[in-house]
């Protein structure tokens, strides 16, 4: 027995010192005639770097890619709940766009068109005799054009007792058309002792732009910001 565990290990020496040999003095300049054993672990060692390379350049991407793709995740879970809330709330939206469309027409009508706006310019002045009021000034203004609307401020500066300059806006407020007003100042004529109150202010009334008109903003704006890029470039 002891023999045959002797042999044994003198044959497993024996290959391992001509497994040994086979590496010893190889020219890395004709591999091909390299014995087995190194031909084999230059052909795992290299299988080895192969896949390790691929781990490191395919499986790297694949992950930055998986990491923005996770990264996305909360914005578009976020987007889902929005767009459900909606669907769910659908038939709701619609009644609340209507309201709002009827309630934009309804503020639509009361603006002038261009053709009438002499006759709310009379509106406001008759509006101001009518109470009996001195008018010392009313003067319409230059008009500025906005996207969708214009507007025409128009100096105002009348005379009269408190109450009728009172009744004056009022009615003015209660005008089919907006008009609205500003810097108002109320206050005693110099050297005055009739009891008359002196009323300036700035009467600012709107109408809507004719397809002329928004057609020639539209070009304007965009003329505008093609000068602007431009000037970037």
């Amino acid at each position: 027995m002891a023999t045959s565990k002797s042999k044994n290990s003198i044959d497993i020496g024996a290959a391992l010192s001509r497994g040994a040999a086979q590496f010893r003095d190889l020219n890395p300049k004709e591999p091909g005639q390299w014995p087995i054993l190194p031909k084999i672990a230059t052909c795992i060692g290299v299988t080895i770097a192969v896949v390790a390379l691929g781990w490191f350049v395919v499986l790297s991407d694949a992950d930055k890619a998986l990491q923005a793709a996770r990264d996305k995740e909360p914005r578009l879970k976020d987007d889902y709940r929005s767009k459900l809330a909606q669907a769910v709330n659908l038939n709701e939206l619609k009644k609340q766009k209507e309201q709002v469309q009827e309630y934009v027409t309804q503020l639509e009508k009361q603006l002038p068109g261009k053709a009438e706006m002499d006759a709310l310019l009379s509106d406001i002045n008759q509006a101001g005799i009518g109470r009996g009021l001195q008018f010392e000034l009313f003067r319409p203004g230059q008009v500025v054009i906005k996207d969708y609307y214009a507007e025409l401020p128009i100096a105002v500066k009348v005379s009269g007792r408190y109450h009728d300059i009172g009744s004056f806006v009022a009615d003015v407020a209660n005008l089919s058309r907006i008009v609205t007003l500003h810097n108002l100042t109320i206050a005693p004529p110099p050297k005055d002792n009739s009891g008359n109150l002196v009323m300036e202010a700035t009467a600012r009334t709107y109408r809507y732009l004719d397809a002329a008109e928004v057609a020639e903003v539209k070009r304007a704006a965009a003329a505008a910001k093609s000068k602007q890029k431009g000037k970037k470039t």
